[in-house]
C-alpha cells in the first residue's frame, strides 16, 4: 500500500512531542493498585492508645445492638431489607476485626496548643505507641500524624513534631508499612514545596530510601483551588512535588469557613465543596493521588442518633457516587454507617460489575459494549469491595474467574509490564 508520508515525516512528530511523552509517562503514572482506605479517623494526640481501634469497635457495636442492631440501623440508614440482611453480617464483623483503617493521631486543631514541652512528650510517646502497636500486629493498615499548619505561626513547631515521631518511630521499630502523615491547611504551592524538601532532609538524616516519607495535603483553603494569579494551585502540586503527594483530603469546615459560609450550612455537599472537590478530581486525575473526602460533626449519639446515621449515611454513599472512596469519621458511631453505606455501594453495583467482567475475559458480548476504560474501571470496582470486605475473594473467583492479583492488573494495566 502506498503512503504519502515518509518515515522522516513520522520522526518529526516524535520529536516534536517527546516532552509530551516524558510528561505523560513521568506525572501521569495512575494509580499503584496498593489498597486505599475508605476512611481515615482523627483522634487527638493525647487519646491515641493502641487499643484504640479495638475501644472504637466494641462501641460501635454496642451503639447499633442499643437500636436493634446492624441490620436495623442499615434499614433506618435507608437500605432495603434485602440489602440490609446482606450487609449486616460484613458490617458486623468488620467492625470486630477492623474498625479502623486508616488512623490519624492529631496534633492540629484537634489537639491545639499545648506548649512545647508537653507536645514534644506527646510525639514521642504517640511514636512509642505506634510502634508497639505495629509490632505486636494490632496497628491499623495506615497509622499516622497530622502535624500543625506550615503557615508562619505554626510551622516550626509542626516540623519538630514531624521530626520527632520519624525519629522515635526508627528508634523503636522502624516506619511501619502504612505510615501516613498529614499537611494540613495548604494555601500555596510553595508551602507543598517546603514539606518536600524536609521529607527529604528527614530521609538523608536517617538513611532512608528517597521516597519514603510522602503525605496528605489537606484542600481547606480556597487560594488553593483559586489562586492570586487566577490559576488552580492544586493542579501544580503533583509536579512541584512529583512522588511525595499520597493524596488530597477535602477539609468540610476550614474550607466552609474561609468563604464565610454560616455554620448550620456547611457541609460536605454544599456546592462550594462540590466545586472544591471537582477541581481536586480534574486535577490530580491519572496522577496516583488519591481523593478522600471530608467530614460530617452531626454525630450519631443520643436521642438523634437514627437521624445523625441516615445523614451519613447518605453522604458516605454520595461521596461513592462522586469519585471519593474514601472520608473522614470522627466518633465511633460514625463506623456502623461508614461501612453499611460503602459495602451496600459495592455489593449493589456488584452484580453487573461481575457479569460484565466474565464476559470481558470469556470474549463474549453481553448488553455493554465495555472498552478497556471501562473494564479497568469495573476491575477497579470489584477490588476496592474487595479490599474493603464489602465483597469476598470467593464470589469474585466463582462469578469471574478472576483472582486479586488478575483483577489488579485488569484495573491498572501498566502493572503488568511493572511486575515482568
Amino acid at each position: 500500500m502506498r503512503t504519502a508520508l515518509t518515515p522522516r515525516d513520522v520522526a518529526a512528530v516524535d520529536v516534536r512531542l517527546a516532552e509530551t511523552d516524558e510528561l505523560l509517562a513521568r506525572a501521569y503514572p495512575g494509580d499503584d493498585g496498593s489498597r486505599q482506605p475508605v476512611h481515615t479517623v482523627y483522634v487527638p494526640a493525647d487519646r491515641y492508645a493502641p487499643e484504640l481501634p479495638a475501644v472504637w469497635g466494641r462501641a460501635a457495636l454496642a451503639a447499633v445492638d442499643a437500636a436493634g442492631g446492624v441490620e436495623a440501623v442499615a434499614v433506618a440508614a435507608g437500605l432495603d431489607d434485602g440489602l440490609a440482611a446482606a450487609v449486616a453480617p460484613r458490617v458486623r464483623d468488620k467492625l470486630a476485626r477492623e474498625p479502623i483503617e486508616d488512623l490519624r493521631i492529631d496534633f492540629e486543631d484537634g489537639y491545639g496548643d499545648r506548649g512545647d514541652d508537653l507536645e514534644d512528650v506527646d510525639a514521642v510517646r504517640a511514636a512509642k505507641r505506634v510502634a508497639a502497636a505495629a509490632g505486636a500486629g494490632f496497628a491499623p493498615p495506615f497509622i499516622g500524624i497530622r502535624f500543625k499548619s506550615f503557615e508562619a505561626a505554626t510551622r516550626a513547631r509542626g516540623i519538630r513534631t514531624l521530626d520527632l515521631f520519624v525519629t522515635a518511630l526508627l528508634e523503636h521499630g522502624g516506619l511501619p508499612d502504612g505510615l501516613a502523615l498529614t499537611l494540613p491547611k495548604v494555601s500555596t504551592v510553595a508551602q507543598v514545596e517546603a514539606m518536600a524538601d524536609v521529607a527529604a532532609a528527614l530521609e538523608r538524616a536517617h538513611g532512608l530510601p528517597d521516597g519514603r516519607l510522602r503525605f496528605e495535603v489537606q484542600v481547606e483553603t480556597p487560594q488553593l483551588i483559586l489562586g492570586a494569579d487566577g490559576t488552580s494551585p492544586v493542579a501544580r502540586l503533583p509536579l512541584a512535588a512529583p512522588g511525595r503527594i499520597s493524596g488530597l483530603h477535602y477539609g468540610t469546615y476550614d474550607y466552609s469557613a474561609a468563604l464565610q459560609i454560616a455554620g448550620p450550612y456547611q457541609s460536605m455537599e454544599h456546592p462550594a465543596a462540590d466545586l472544591a472537590k471537582g477541581v481536586m478530581q480534574v486535577a490530580v486525575a491519572g496522577t496516583g493521588i488519591r481523593l478522600s473526602d471530608g467530614s460530617t460533626n452531626v454525630l450519631p449519639i443520643g436521642e438523634h442518633a437514627p437521624e445523625a446515621w441516615r445523614l451519613h449515611a447518605r453522604l458516605v454513599r454520595r461521596s461513592l457516587e462522586r469519585g471519593f472512596t474514601q472520608g473522614w469519621d470522627l466518633h465511633a458511631n460514625q463506623l456502623p454507617t461508614r461501612f453499611i453505606a460503602t459495602y451496600a455501594f459495592y455489593r449493589e453495583g456488584y452484580p453487573e460489575a461481575s457479569a460484565r467482567l466474565h464476559d470481558h475475559v470469556a470474549g463474549t458480548s453481553g448488553a455493554v459494549l465495555d472498552e478497556p476504560a471501562t473494564v479497568r474501571a469495573l476491575a477497579g470496582f470489584v477490588l476496592r469491595g474487595v479490599r474493603c470486605g464489602a465483597i469476598s475473594r470467593d464470589e469474585v473467583a466463582a462469578d469471574t474467574g478472576l483472582d486479586e492479583r488478575v483483577l489488579a492488573v485488569l484495573a491498572r494495566p501498566r502493572l503488568a509490564e511493572e511486575t515482568r
